[in-house]
């Protein structure tokens, strides 16, 4: 793992943590998201996390409608691996939250690993006008806000993406995240390669100090071996500082609008391209290869793009 030369960079386009009036750059309509994940995969992104949004108000949308006004695009204009989410937002159901994965079989899909405090209120402070009625209600009630992955929600998504030959991004947002992967593994419900996606600086998750990054690398080592590969995200200022650490001790990266709005202290991104050209650049100045997206699908032995349903 250590001598791993070509990392794959991920990019997570809109997501469903941030809201419209933090950026002007986040993008929400259907063309939006289609350029900029296109965007972000020629400036080098081999794998692309989509989410949706209602594009008259932002807000969040997991139905498969939404990414139907999307995909068929992002597929045609380019080769980029389509990482579809099941977690959407923590105010939906699991049962909501598979259905895109479901019906359009990507090639990946995200998978979160454990029930959660997902803590998003502290934004308030930072953020104080909305455009949108939602947008304050958002972030405030994630004070007592339980983001909900039980093992039963966690196996029927399992299931469900499986049969049709799908793999997992599996978002580990603490250690506890890891060990339910493991107890997943000891049942063969999923098989190695497994892409693990450890999550740094979200409130109610490990925090992004490099003790937190080297505790949970340590942890996916002893836990599965060399059956893994390994990717990071950083949220907010984090981004690229772990991003960093991840590319220097063998890993990958993921960066993109839905983990962080920024380009550097006080400066707002003005694209997702602009942050995967940035963690393009920390990784090629290690001396190593950012990963086309064959390249990555060998990494992850993923079934190819002509076995989606897009």
């Amino acid at each position: 793992m250590t001598s791993q030369r070509k990392v794959i960079i991920t990019c997570a386009v809109t997501g469903a943590i941030h809201t419209p009036s933090m950026s002007s750059h986040l993008p929400i309509t259907p063309q939006q998201i289609a350029d900029e994940a296109v965007a972000a995969a020629e400036a080098g992104a081999a794998i692309l996390h989509l989410h949706a949004r209602d594009p008259a108000t932002g807000r969040p949308d997991q139905t498969p409608q939404a990414f139907a006004r999307f995909l068929p695009q992002i597929h045609r204009r380019t080769d980029a691996v389509i990482n579809l989410t099941t977690g959407g937002s923590p105010y939906m159901l699991a049962s909501e939250r598979v259905q895109p994965a479901a019906i359009f079989k990507p090639e990946v899909a995200s998978l979160n690993m454990g029930s959660m405090n997902l803590g998003l209120y502290p934004m308030l402070a930072r953020f104080k006008t909305f455009v949108h009625d939602w947008e304050h209600g958002h972030l405030e009630a994630t004070r007592d806000l339980v983001f909900k992955n039980t093992f039963a929600d966690i196996e029927m998504i399992l299931s469900t993406c499986s049969e049709s030959g799908t793999r997992f991004e599996f978002e580990c947002y603490d250690t506890a995240h890891l060990y339910n992967l493991a107890h997943f593994v000891d049942r063969g419900l999923v098989k190695a390669p497994f892409f693990i996606q450890t999550v740094f600086g979200l409130l109610g998750g490990i925090g992004a100090h490099g003790d937190d990054v080297a505790h949970m690398r340590r942890t996916a080592d002893r836990l599965f071996g060399s059956d893994y590969q390994w990717s990071v995200l950083g949220a907010g200022k984090a981004q690229m500082r772990v991003a960093a650490m991840s590319a220097a001790m063998g890993g990958h990266v993921r960066v993109g609008l839905e983990d962080s709005l920024w380009a550097g202290p006080g400066r707002l991104a003005r694209s997702n391209a602009q942050q995967v050209e940035m963690a393009r650049g920390i990784i090629e100045n290690l001396g190593l290869t950012v990963a086309s997206p064959a390249e990555a699908r060998e990494l992850l032995a993923l079934k190819g793009r002509a076995s989606v349903a897009i």
